[in-house]
């Protein structure tokens, strides 16, 4: 399974000892399957260090092999496991770790399930009405590997072949688009596209521009060529 941490720099290697204590699962190294979701963190997060944030990607092993190393526990919805097992790990009287899983998977305590949660602390609303309010919660995921054991079952994606792949499916559709739009000959589109600003940007790995569709890329490029020839 492709699993995502959002974070604000690049994570080359996981260091355990850095992870925070008392978050919902315990501490550990968390990431989510849900890329969206990871990509709202590391936003989040690169504000605070004034960076753009940055999304590692991993695959982790899921197979019988990692639940005959690790202890696993998985919770598939809010529920009152979850919500003890939540209210344990955050419990800074309780000593760490407050549980011997390996790895635990479920839903995420995010902010707005934390306003809740604070109510449900507070005693202002019961473990019922605390549930049957997350129940209207969108989907969330979150999977916390806690040991150095779990880690194993980690491998860092080099997604540089990736990018190639993506790059020139990008540029191909782009090209055929100048050609159709401005009636060009294939070799002076292809020299059009692969000269401009709009190309340098999308070949720079950290803009990640080329994760979006090539028709955001294609308005980029057309307002590029409208401004030179404004200035021609």
């Amino acid at each position: 399974m492709r699993v995502y941490h959002g974070s604000y720099a690049k994570i080359d290697r996981i260091d355990l000892s850095k992870c925070l204590p008392h978050k919902d699962f315990g501490r550990g190294f968390y990431a989510t399957k849900l890329r969206e979701q990871a990509e709202s963190w590391a936003k989040i997060i690169g504000e605070k260090h004034d960076t753009q944030g940055f999304v590692t990607e991993l695959e982790f092993t899921e197979t019988a092999f990692a639940e005959s190393i690790c202890k696993i526990k998985r919770f598939d919805r809010y529920d009152d496991e979850w919500l003890d097992f939540v209210v344990m790990n955050r419990d800074r009287n309780i000593a760490e770790p407050a549980h011997d899983f390996d790895i635990v998977e479920g839903p995420v305590a995010n902010d707005k399930v934390q306003v809740t949660l604070r109510l449900y602390l507070k005693g202002r609303i019961g473990k019922e009405k605390f549930l049957d309010m997350l129940s209207y919660h969108e989907k969330t995921h979150q999977i916390c590997f806690c040991t150095a054991n779990s880690l194993q079952l980690l491998d860092m994606v080099d997604d540089s072949d990736d990018i190639f792949i993506e790059m020139a499916d990008i540029g191909e559709k782009i090209v055929g688009k100048l050609i159709l739009d401005f009636d060009f000959e294939e070799e002076r589109a292809t020299d059009i596209f692969y000269a401009s600003a709009t190309f340098t940007r999308l070949a720079e790995k950290n803009t990640e521009l080329y994760r979006q569709p090539w028709q955001k890329i294609y308005a980029l490029l057309k307002a590029e060529l409208e401004a030179s020839e404004k200035k021609s």
